[in-house]
């Protein structure tokens, strides 16, 4: 055989590969009922929402783990008009008194990140309570000069989205304003953003000289997944004239190219996103909000289709397939924490310490895939 046909072999043997390896989505209603399975385990896990969260010790149940959950709740509400969700939701604000965890005084975005639900709420429906103490807790920082309580890069996530959703409810651009100078704080003069590889590191401990095992950058997954969906909810709440519009949408862009070369074979993206050997294996939740963030990419007109649907196919069913129990439970999903060692062993059996923000993160990389 001469070696032009063995080259000719070759290409037609390399593409079919490809073509055996690319993924597609499954029916938008394979795709709802999937979530619609897992959310209803938890519904039926917690069905009284006021009910405290016992791990190492009791906390009241608006902490973040389950503010993230809501997050995901009010997307898939957003899709699914099933009432029992409106309810479910509402229910928690109230038996909350829509207040925070340390009252209005507290800066910290991890107590503010209920705060994201109630404000959906309010929208829907504009009974004050729903606005009062979120608003009070954020104009208290505003009257402040402090701009450097985001000392963690998840924070991005539980804030930012609310500062961004009080500027749209009330047409104040103080809290637009306020939030640009904070997230720069975090991402400049904190110094958690490299640019050099586009991606970020949870928070100062984890800054050079700290390296992971194979000496490259320590970049945990779910924590740049947070920052991911900060950018895109941010995004999708500032008008379109916002002054620092341009600065997230770059941020956000140069952020999907980096993670698109490091997506394992499987679909799901590694704890360690330069180091696959560091706690290497399946995590949903990251992969969750990649996944969550280039499917919102793709349906504003932002990325590719042709490009990222592949990735985002991969990802979803490697969520569905691989990690999604059949009475709803999601495996896979590492327990709170910030680097690629906490909480491991993840497996497919493995419960974490709060199960709830990884059904929100599923909820959320769902609803918006569901809108393709």
């Amino acid at each position: 055989m001469n070696s032009k046909k063995t080259l000719v072999i070759l290409v037609i043997a390399l593409l079919a590969t490809c073509f055996a390896n690319a993924q597609k989505l499954p029916s938008k209603q394979e795709i709802m009922d999937k979530m619609v399975l897992a959310n209803g385990y938890f519904m039926k896990k917690w069905p009284d929402t006021s009910k405290s969260i016992v791990t190492n010790k009791e906390r009241p149940s608006n902490i973040w783990t389950r503010a993230v959950y809501y997050e995901g709740l009010m997307a898939l509400y957003a899709i699914n008009s099933d009432k029992a969700y409106y309810d479910y939701a509402v229910s928690w604000g109230d038996a909350h008194k829509w207040g925070l965890r340390d009252g209005i005084k507290t800066r910290n975005a991890d107590n503010q990140c209920c705060g994201q639900t109630y404000l959906d709420l309010y929208e829907i429906d504009k009974k004050p309570e729903r606005l009062k103490d979120i608003k009070a807790s954020v104009d208290l920082m505003l009257a402040t000069d402090k701009i450097d309580d985001w000392t963690w890069i998840d924070a991005l996530q539980m804030a930012m989205p609310l500062f961004a959703k009080l500027g749209k409810i009330t047409g104040e651009k103080q809290y637009a304003e306020r939030m640009y100078q904070m997230y720069m704080d975090s991402k400049v003069k904190q110094g958690f953003y490299n640019p050099k590889d586009k991606l970020w590191w949870r928070d100062k401990d984890f800054k050079p000289p700290y390296k992971e095992p194979n000496g490259e950058d320590c970049y945990w997954s779910r924590g740049n997944g947070w920052v991911v969906a900060a950018l895109v909810k941010v995004l999708g709440i500032l008008p379109k004239d916002d002054p620092h519009r341009k600065e997230y949408q770059k941020t956000y862009l140069d952020m999907m190219k980096a993670l698109l070369p490091i997506q394992r074979a499987d679909g799901f993206w590694n704890a360690s996103l330069h180091d696959p050997n560091n706690f290497g294996g399946k995590e949903l939740s990251g992969t969750a909000l990649f996944a969550y963030g280039m499917a919102w990419g793709i349906n504003n007109g932002l990325l590719n289709a042709k490009k990222y649907k592949p990735v985002i196919a991969k990802a979803w069913n490697a969520m569905v397939n691989d990690a999604l129990h059949a009475d709803g439970f999601l495996g896979f999903v590492q327990g709170t924490g910030k680097q690629p060692s906490d909480s491991q062993p993840v497996t497919y059996d493995s419960k974490p310490d709060f199960e709830d923000y990884g059904l929100g993160c599923f909820l959320l990389a769902g609803s918006e895939i569901f809108k393709f």
